[in-house]
């Protein structure tokens, strides 16, 4: 399952790698990923005309969006959008941090699994 990955370099700017969690047949129609470990689970509406500057993750989690779209910006230009079904490991929890902004005045709806 692939899975973007938004994390710290060694530079303290934020970048971004496009990752797979592996998954395994289990049998039938239907695999899986190994359990992850998750610490807790936020549900989470955002207004339409949300433009975070520069911020960090507050802590290692999945972001998963389920309606609406994001427009994440990091330190060397580079902007990713995440729309309904996509996936981000959030992992910049140090360094300058990256931008958030609404997509076509939007409201979002999303789920954050915290892993610490």
């Amino acid at each position: 399952m692939r899975v973007t990955r938004l994390y710290t370099g060694n530079d303290g700017e934020s970048h971004f790698e496009d990752i797979d969690i592996p998954l395994k047949s289990i049998g039938g129609n239907e695999q899986r990923s190994d359990t992850l470990e998750a610490t807790g689970i936020i549900f989470r509406e955002t207004d339409a005309d949300y433009n975070w500057q520069w911020h960090n993750a507050p802590c290692r989690q999945f972001v998963i969006t389920l309606k609406g779209q994001v427009e994440i910006m990091i330190g060397d230009g580079t902007k990713r959008q995440f729309g309904p079904g996509d996936i981000m490991l959030a992992e910049d929890t140090s360094g300058r941090g990256h931008i958030s902004r609404a997509v076509d005045h939007d409201p979002r709806l999303s789920i954050f699994v915290t892993l610490e």
